[in-house]
């Protein structure tokens, strides 16, 4: 390939391709003609639903094949950025610049090959403003892409604010029915789900946005690979890396600020919780990664045993938490907010394992807890209710279900050959390193995560079928089963070949770790 070809701008395609989907069906619904009472016609609203559905799908495959494109011209033997694209934008220093490297390059490819599941997965589910739902997912699709590929501050600030928007209609609008009391006032749950969604994301961010203003009249750029060779005072750093721990553990979630996830998820349709398990829990560990680290690597390092301490509580109390739901999300909700304590105990270990294991754990958790959430979506979808004793012996009715839902739930713990092993056995490894009490508390949590998933599995499937609600229930469909055994491939490859995935990643860890080890020594020389 020509080095002109290489240098067209990639990654702006990629990010704003979904939004050109979101106007086409913004132009259909405009082009309709309501009748002498301002409403459509059932007919006319069946088209546009149905045409909103297929453009959504269009411009969510188009958007991953682009995606591939990229990858192709990205070298991984690379550390640094690679695709750069950069212009004036606000102007004072602040610019529209966007690049990727072995930290973010999967990660863009892990939203783009989500996006048509996740229209897929609504394609039946969602009966009501179809097209008002596509254009939230595209939407949706185009900020999270342009966090991970964002190289200026407050560009991805841009990004990583507003993808909550979209989020917060998708879970307050086409979210779950049922009512909740909350300060005296009855409000729909799926209301109050998305409020403290927005509300416990957005106050953490407004902490971030005042450190980015303070780093940018102090370093007189919002660049981020030059803010990752600025070196702040010392003191200062301390303040930097709280404001920013504020906003991104929130995002993960850690402990104890994890609260509205299992709401969250419960109240969100299954494409909601899909996308907010696969990709958007996952912005928080990224944000740790390229700016916590390489910007505040003296205060990273020192807050260092505050993280050990937060993984830890993470993951062995949300699995006992996770043993005693009794709703299928909220249960493997909680089960996210373990997972998640690999990911922080993994980065704030300062080691390639544990560096490299915190973000294989992310790529391996998007597709076992995306395709778990699918598999509740499969049942809710047929019995509309995921109360766990609503269920029991579904293999005699859903074979194929049952053996789905039995890989995703043993990927879930950690079995060897799923990629759910690759990513804890590198994190602990990397916190064996530090300190072996860190790594042996870590694998008490594997042997709960055996608990709360099996025992989830025993409830649903194994069993005598006596529910009579359950004697006609039918197994996956071929759009359900087309989903699950593409995540299911994904899972195993890297279980078993996991080298591909390292190879991307090493090279910039590699770079981080250098630079993270010569700034600790260069701030304990002065």
């Amino acid at each position: 390939m020509t080095e002109s070809f290489a240098d067209q701008p990639w990654l702006s395609l990629v990010t704003f391709m979904p939004l050109v989907g979101a106007l086409f069906i913004m132009l259909r619904r405009m082009m309709a003609r309501p009748n002498e009472a301002g409403a459509l016609s059932a007919e006319e609203q069946a088209q546009i639903d149905n045409v909103s559905r297929w453009v959504a799908m269009l411009a969510a495959v188009l958007t991953f094949l682009v995606s591939l494109g990229v990858y192709a011209l990205y070298d991984p033997s690379i550390a640094g950025y690679q695709l750069v694209e950069e212009f004036a934008w606000v102007g004072g220093g602040i610019g529209y610049k966007m690049g990727v490297d072995g930290i973010s390059i999967l990660f863009v490819l892990l939203t783009t090959f989500f996006m048509p599941i996740c229209v897929l997965a609504s394609w039946n589910s969602i009966k009501s403003r179809v097209a008002d739902y596509m254009i939230a997912f595209l939407i949706l699709e185009t900020l999270m892409i342009g966090v991970f590929c964002a190289l200026d501050l407050f560009l991805f600030y841009f990004f990583f604010e507003g993808s909550l928007i979209p989020m917060f209609l998708i879970i307050g609008v086409w979210g779950s029915k049922g009512t909740k009391e909350f300060a005296g006032v009855s409000m729909p749950s799926r209301v109050y789900a998305a409020i403290k969604f927005f509300l416990y994301t957005l106050l953490g961010s407004l902490l971030l946005l005042i450190a980015m203003a303070w780093m940018y009249a102090q370093a007189g750029t919002t660049d981020i690979p030059t803010l990752q060779q600025f070196t702040f005072p010392a003191g200062a750093q301390k303040w930097l890396w709280l404001a920013f721990f504020a906003s991104f553990a929130v995002k993960m979630p850690m402990w104890p600020v994890h609260t509205w996830l299992p709401d969250a998820h419960v109240q969100a349709p299954t494409a909601g919780s899909v996308v907010l398990a696969a990709i958007l829990l996952k912005m928080g560990g990224y944000g740790f990664l390229r700016f916590s680290l390489p910007m505040f690597p003296i205060a990273s390092a020192d807050f260092a045993p505050l993280i050990y301490a937060l993984s830890i509580v993470a993951i062995i109390y949300t699995s006992l938490v996770a043993l005693a739901q009794e709703d299928m999300k909220k249960l493997i909700a909680y089960s996210s907010v373990a997972h998640m304590g690999f990911v922080t105990m993994g980065i704030f270990t300062g080691t390639k394992q544990g560096i490299e294991g915190g973000l294989f754990q992310m790529l391996s958790h998007g597709f076992i807890s995306g395709a778990l959430f699918l598999c509740v979506g499969v049942v809710y979808d047929r019995m509309h209710t995921r109360e766990i004793a609503a269920y029991g012996g579904l293999v005699h009715r859903m074979p194929l279900y049952a053996f789905l839902f039995l890989f995703f739930t043993l990927g879930n713990v950690g079995l060897p050959g799923t990629s759910g092993f690759v990513g804890e056995i590198l994190a602990m490894t990397g916190a064996f390193k530090v300190n072996s009490w860190i790594a042996f508390f870590a694998a008490f949590g594997v042997i709960l995560s055996a608990a709360y998933a099996l025992r989830l599995y025993r409830q649903v499937v194994y069993g005598d079928l006596t529910k009579e609600a359950l004697m006609s229930i039918p197994d996956v469909d071929r759009r359900e089963l087309a989903s699950l055994v593409v995540l299911m491939g994904f899972a195993l490859f890297l279980g078993f070949n996991p080298g591909p995935a390292l190879s991307v990643f090493s090279p910039a860890v590699d770079l981080l770790i250098e630079n993270y080890n010569a700034a600790l020594g260069a701030g304990g020389a002065s």
